[in-house]
């Protein structure tokens, strides 16, 4: 990782005591990866409509095009980057306001469980009426699958932003060493699960290779990148490409980076690597563009609900294809192969209309992600126990498919979780102690 080095002949810099304020490109960049793992989930939607009924399928699965399109879609690495970027500005600026860990924490929790409970006990009640509706049960299923799929991000991204200030710390003390502790586990966990041929090693790094993203999202964050002479940035991203297509040549990655997700590879520190350092030489570009009227009015709609737009956006995709299944079983009409051009020409009016039908069904929902919690006086025990029944809530989802009951009982623990993570304010009372009051 010696591109991370700064360059001999840069001129050192003074780290202020005060975090910088948000950084406009780096907003930009967020909303764009919401917007991109939309797109390529919708890309994913496939119905059929035949004389044995309508079959809902995913019309990547075996699919020439999604390889290539997934070494232009695969923006998760980078999004984990951003956060870690955006997580440790925000941890500095409360630690120099005098705020703890536990604060970060809860307030971090509290904005990702909040939006989710809502969105999975939404979703469990239409669950149930689909099914008192007599609803085929192969949609049912697809529902379900389809839904909980994407929320391995909530639960990756809930770790990782409850151990970021443990992480900033060490990062503080050794910036480097901590990075590649991170890389060499993940490493580890990769070869563990190629030579024993246990898959389920492999979602270790659920843990390792987003918390080692993230941690290159500090050196991001503290300048150490920027610094980097162009010339370094450019040749440590080409790097990082031949080093992934040489992974992909002697078989150690699958070359579809769409399948490096689950369980989580080292592929893709290698893609989040590239992604960062071709995103540095662009900054400067980048943050004059975010500063345009449209970027920013798109960047300030989607920042403010960002995990509400990634919980919806698959309810409405489902049910965009329910009701195209519907009509072609009404009119009697019929849909274009996967794949071909009649396909890919409707392509373009199919991903409008799921965008646009995403942005207003998150609007509502997204009211309790805006309005943020400041969490004064919750106990670090409190602040742990909540977020780690927060993440048992997701793990419940992810393990058992998303059933009913399962919809119903992660609903519950999220709502548990909530109430410890409850935050409380100080008051002073007229005998100068301090106690504290529930906050709604």
């Amino acid at each position: 990782m010696t591109v991370l080095n700064p360059a001999p002949s840069a001129p050192p810099r003074t780290v202020a005591s005060a975090a910088p304020a948000r950084d406009r490109s780096i907003d930009l960049v967020r909303a764009f990866c919401i917007t991109i793992v939309v797109v390529l989930h919708a890309l994913m939607v496939g119905v059929a409509v035949d004389p044995d009924g309508v079959t809902f399928f995913d019309a990547s699965a075996g699919s020439a095009w999604l390889v290539p399109l997934s070494w232009v879609f695969q923006v998760m690495p980078l999004f984990f980057v951003v956060g870690g970027f955006s997580g440790h500005l925000a941890y500095r600026r409360l630690r120099d306001a005098g705020g703890t860990v536990s604060d970060f924490v809860t307030a971090r929790a509290r904005r990702l469980l909040l939006p989710a409970a809502l969105a999975v006990g939404v979703v469990g009640v239409l669950l149930v009426l689909l099914g008192l509706l007599s609803v085929p049960e192969e949609f049912v299923a697809t529902a379900r699958f389809r839904f909980g799929q994407p929320l391995w991000f909530l639960g990756a991204f809930l770790l990782c932003q409850a151990l970021l200030p443990a992480l900033v710390h060490a990062h503080e003390r050794a910036p480097r060493s901590t990075l590649l502790a991170l890389i060499g586990a993940s490493v580890v966990v990769d070869l563990s699960r190629s030579l024993s041929g246990v898959e389920a090693i492999g979602y270790l790094n659920l843990a390792f290779v987003w918390l080692a993203l993230q941690q290159i999202g500090f050196f991001l964050a503290r300048g150490d990148i920027d610094r980097l002479t162009p010339r370094r940035r450019l040749g440590g991203a080409l790097l990082a490409i031949t080093l992934l297509a040489t992974s992909f040549l002697v078989g150690a990655h699958s070359p579809d980076l769409i399948a490096n997700l689950n369980p989580p590879t080292t592929a893709l520190l290698f893609v989040g690597l590239a992604h960062t350092l071709l995103f540095s030489l662009a900054r400067p570009m980048i943050a004059r563009f975010a500063q345009l009227p449209v970027p920013a009015a798109f960047t300030g709609f989607v920042t403010r609900r960002a995990m509400t737009v990634y919980l919806w956006h698959m309810p409405v995709l489902l049910g965009m294809a329910g009701v195209l299944a519907g009509c072609i079983v009404v009119t009697g009409g019929s849909l274009p192969p996967v794949g071909g051009l009649d396909w890919w020409l409707s392509r373009p009016l199919w991903l409008a209309v799921a965008l646009a039908l995403t942005a207003v069904v998150a609007i509502l929902p997204a009211r309790i992600e805006i309005v943020r919690a400041q969490a004064l006086s919750v106990p670090p025990g409190r602040a742990a126990a909540g977020t780690v029944i927060g993440l048992l809530a997701v793990v419940l989802l992810l393990a058992t498919g998303s059933s009913v009951p399962t919809v119903l009982a992660s609903a519950g623990l999220l709502l548990v979780a909530l109430r410890i993570l409850r935050a409380r304010r100080r008051v002073r009372t007229a005998g100068g102690t301090d106690q504290t009051r529930s906050r709604a």
